[in-house]
Formats: structure tokens, sequence, C-alpha cells
């Protein structure tokens, strides 16, 4: 999970969210040019940094010149260096009035320098003639830097002066609940952070009756809604993580959202599995399926749901059983061929892949990382493939087939075993049949998760899994 200016504000939220993964960016201090020294009002200065991603890529589109997420991240930093260049005019001028000061702060904000925009903000703040809404921004900002700083004190003191004051907007509210939930769980504290989420949780939903907010509203419920579970299930709340998850489903159904009432469906369904409750799964499996079925008025939103739930129904049945033996094993190497019965005592992640996958693509670094950090605590990353036929393009026999897979894995420095079957037996068994399909099998040789895709969720979740899995003895 609105005036002129609040639109430049939650713009340039969505860019800071790469803030949120925790890299400050660097300030710019060269010589700032005679035309930026210039008394040029820092608005306008902040207006030409905020629009510069979206104007940059109108230029492209003008152009014709493709989207690819390099060019994105070339945009953003270009973006960065440059709100970063004109904070730093800013903090040089002598004569900054109290709308100057706000938006020096947001220049810094942009630029992801999170120490100078808290410095600016309370700055800002300080003066005797704020703007309401300039004011709540400048402390729902506050709230989210402090949050991501670990600052419980500060953030919730901002939040309770936020609360104290008008106007209270929805995104706001949402936004800043949302990062101190987060800030709790990652501190280790999940139950100080159930009261942020489930506030977080409640204001997304009330944001949905605002056509206009309707999608964001759907993405913000989302997000705060599996912050509550999760908050939920780490604070070994069993029962209130499922009415949490149910109630994000109910919602879903309300508003017609068949891939959230799916996401929202599984969850719950895994999270009973992971409890040892396997039986009432498969019938909260079958219920998911004929709720599906009614809820929806719309007959292709209801078959989208039931699609996506009968995709997992062979994972649903495979996990909490034991690990099956690769069938079909031709090669293996750099390593000594191994069975499941010989990694006992181990944790093995089985990646199904295939080189022309680009999804699978996404997921290496993760492996790499993964196989180096905990390779000595017990982790067994095995890259599953299967022969294809191709090559770079072209036919070839399953000997230079083979020689291909041997440069390749050199090629991308993949620390991991390679496992190449003969055909597509050993996807079929562990329902791996949508690349890539990750198995997470813990030291006693059960099946725990199965999932498929890369997305960055579900590379935190895997990785949330593997650490769990290591500490099990």
């Amino acid at each position: 999970m609105r005036t002129a200016v609040i639109f430049l504000i939650l713009l340039s939220l969505a860019i800071a969210d790469v803030a949120a993964q925790s890299r400050r960016a660097r300030t710019v201090a060269s010589t700032v040019s005679e035309v930026e020294r210039s008394e040029r009002p820092v608005r306008e200065l902040y207006e030409e940094a905020n629009g510069f991603r979206r104007k940059k890529f109108e230029e492209f589109a003008q152009k014709k010149i493709a989207y690819s997420d390099e060019l994105r991240l070339v945009t953003e930093r270009e973006q960065k260096q440059l709100a970063a260049k004109y904070a730093m005019a800013a903090e040089e001028r002598t004569d900054l009035t109290t709308e100057d000061v706000y938006y020096k702060a947001l220049l810094h904000w942009i630029s992801e320098n999170l120490d100078r925009t808290a410095a600016s903000l309370t700055e800002y703040l300080a003066r005797k003639d704020t703007v309401g809404e300039k004011a709540q921004t400048a402390r729902s900002l506050l709230v989210v830097i402090h949050a991501k700083q670990k600052n419980f004190e500060d953030a919730t003191r901002f939040l309770a002066e936020y609360d104290g004051n008008e106007p209270r907007r929805a995104s706001e509210v949402s936004r800043m609940n949302n990062e101190l939930a987060k800030a709790y769980v990652a501190a280790q504290s999940p139950a100080k952070a159930v009261q942020f989420a489930d506030r977080a949780y409640r204001t997304s939903k009330s944001m949905l009756a605002d056509p206009s907010m309707k999608a964001r509203g759907l993405d913000e419920l989302l997000d705060n809604g599996m912050l509550l579970f999760e908050s939920y299930r780490d604070s070994d709340k069993a029962p209130e993580a499922e009415v949490a998850l149910t109630d994000l489903r109910n919602v879903a159904a309300g508003v017609g959202a068949s891939d959230l009432f799916y996401y929202a469906a599984d969850k719950l369904l895994v999270y009973r599995i992971d409890q040892g409750r396997k039986s009432a799964a498969m019938e909260g499996y079958m219920s998911a399926l004929i709720e599906a079925g009614k809820v929806f008025s719309n007959k292709a939103v209801a078959n989208d749901a039931i699609r996506r739930l009968k995709a997992r129904e062979k994972h649903y049945k495979l996990m909490a059983e034991p690990a099956f033996e690769l069938t079909g094993v031709d090669r293996w190497f750099p390593g000594e061929p191994q069975t499941m019965a010989s990694l006992r005592g181990k944790v093995v992640m089985l990646d199904f892949w295939a080189t022309w996958c680009g999804p699978c693509f996404d997921a290496f670094p993760h492996l790499t990382e993964w196989q180096r950090d905990y390779g000595d605590k017990g982790l067994v990353v095995l890259g599953v493939t299967r022969y294809y036929g191709r090559a770079e393009g072209f036919s070839v026999d399953n000997p230079n087939e083979i020689e291909f897979l041997k440069r390749f894995r050199e090629k991308y420095r993949l620390p991991y075993d390679f496992v190449v079957t003969r055909d597509q037996q050993a996807q079929i068994q562990y329902g791996a049949t949508a690349l890539p399909t990750a198995v997470l099998i813990d030291r006693k040789g059960i099946i725990r998760f199965i999932e498929s895709g890369s997305s960055p969720s579900r590379m935190e979740e895997m990785h949330r899994r593997i650490k769990a899995l290591l500490d099990e003895k």
C-alpha cells in the first residue's frame, strides 16, 4: 500500500522504496555550477529532480529506446545524483525560506541521504510558519526515517505528533505504521510490531472505499496483511495469524481480486502444513476452491483464482512428505553423485532450472550467496536441469550440451553442483513443471517448502526458510 504537492511527495516515496533496501546514496560533493547556485526557488529544483525519471522515460519512448532494468537503474542513479547536487546547492544558501527548507529536505530524500533529510525536516518543523499539509508530510517522513534506522523512540514520538495534528492521510498513516512494524520485525520484536501492522492493515482496507486509491490500496493491503500475519506468526499467536489471512482472503473476494484471494489462501494452507496440520490444510484447499467459485461474480475472475490454486495442489500434497530420489540422473558435476538418503543431516535445496529460463537467472545471485554463506552450516544447493537438446541457440547432442553446461556454470561462477537428468520425470515428481521451482528438504529428508518463481518476496521467504531449517537439529 490529493493536491499537486502531495502527488509529488508520493512519487518521491515510490522512488525512495529503494532506500528501504538500506543503502544511503552517495552525496555529490562536486562543485556546483553558477546556474545551480542561482536564486532558483528550491521548490523548482525539487520539481526538476523529482520529474527527472518521468521526463527521461518519455524521451526514451520518443526515441524508441527499449525499456530494461539496467536502463531504469542508470536513470534512477542519475536522478539521485541530480537531487543530491541540488540539495547541496540549497545547503550553501543562507537565506532559505521555510518552504525552501522543506523542499531541500525532499531533495535529500530523493538522493537517499536519510540523515540530511531528517536534519532538514527537523529544521523545517522548528520554523514558526510551517503549513499544515507540509508539516504532516514532514512528520510522516521522520517516522519512516527513524523506523528505518531502528530509532523507535523518535519514530513513535513523531507518529504521536502526526496523530495529534491535521490533516491525516490514509496513505501516510499506512506507510508510517508499516515501516514501524517492519522495523520491529527486523529487530526480532514481532509482538511489538503487531499494533503497528494491525493499524497499517486497517488503514489500507479503508483506502479501498476510495476509487481513486483502490489500486494503491490493494498493493498496500497485501503488504500490510502479510506483515500482520507474519507479526502474529513470529509471536507464536497461531489463531490470530490464521484470522489475519482469512480476513485478507475475504477482503480480496469482496473487491474481486483473484490474485490477492489466491495469495492469502495459499499462505494459509502452507502455514497449516508448517504447523503439522496437513489434513486441515487439504480440507482448506478444497474449501478455497469451492469458495472461489461462489464469491466472485465475474466467472473469469473466479476461474483465475481456481486455476492458481489447482496449480499448487501437487505442492501441497508433497509438503511434509519424505523427499524422492531424483530419477533419471545422467550427469552430476563437479562433485560426486549423491542420493537424497546420503544427504540426510543436511538441508537440501533443489533448484529446478534451465539455461533458457530468464527468471532462473534472477535466482543465481541468491543461490550463490546462500551456498557460500551456509554451506559450512549444512546447506547443499543442487541445480537440477535436464537435456533440452539446445545450447546457445543451436541444436546439440548430449555430450555437447554437458560441455555447454560446464562452461555456463563457470561463466556465472555458480558454487554448487549441477544435476542433469535424461527426461522430465524428476520435475514431474516434484511438481516443478514451472521454472524455476525451489524445493527445500530438511535434515530428516522431509519436504518443507516448494515454490515457483524468483520474485523478491519469494527469495526473501526462501532465505527465511533456509535459516529456520538450518537452526533445526
